[in-house]
């Protein structure tokens, strides 16, 4: 299904979110969040339509690099990374993903070369149209809701506090470093770095 890449784009790094400002800061959104810091850091916008994203292709990492955000919702990711994935040909081991996860404490960073989706859904998605498990992702940890009342979903859909925003901030800058890493030197090497 994937071949070489044609060399219009050499990876992909997509930030995974919801579409909307009723989303927009929410701990859902630390993937879109990322990449418009890495955006903003290469002074682009992701403003092209396509692919059911939002997206630019820029040179980062010695590369070009196809930044997008899908606009089709969480649950359905993988449909805009399928179709962009395909339409470029690029491999699934050069697709990065970066995505909240509750099960890291705030601001924490861990990066995997492979693996199951976790319970995430927009990871469950990708893994679907992809046909495989093994694509680099970059996981933001935004924490777990501490008392037995509040909902999973609720959470993510929340704002983090101030303080948590400061933590997550600095986590977006290291997410953007460890993208670069991994497209210079590989996974391996970032996961050595990043963590």
């Amino acid at each position: 299904m994937f071949q070489k890449s044609t060399g219009a784009v050499d990876w992909m790094i997509v930030g995974l979110g919801n579409p909307g400002a009723k989303y927009e800061k929410t701990r859902h959104n630390m993937g879109f969040l990322t990449v418009d810091l890495l955006a903003e850091q290469l002074g682009v916008k992701l403003n092209k339509v396509k692919f059911k994203s939002a997206h630019n292709i820029v040179r980062f990492g010695g590369q070009k690099v196809l930044v997008m955000k899908p606009q089709t919702y969480m649950n359905l990711s993988g449909e805009a990374v399928g179709e962009a994935a395909r339409f470029y040909k690029v491999p699934p081991e050069n697709i990065i993903i970066i995505y909240d996860d509750i099960s890291l404490p705030v601001g924490k960073l861990r990066l995997r070369a492979t693996g199951s989706a976790g319970g995430h859904n927009g990871i469950k998605s990708i893994i679907a149209h992809l046909g495989t498990q093994t694509f680099p992702r970059i996981k933001i940890g935004v924490g777990a809701p501490a008392g037995a009342g509040q909902e999973q979903v609720d959470w993510v859909i929340g704002v983090p506090s101030q303080a948590e925003r400061k933590t997550l901030l600095e986590q977006f800058e290291r997410a953007v470093k460890a993208s670069d890493c991994i497209i210079q030197d590989g996974i391996e090497k970032a996961m050595s770095q990043y963590y």
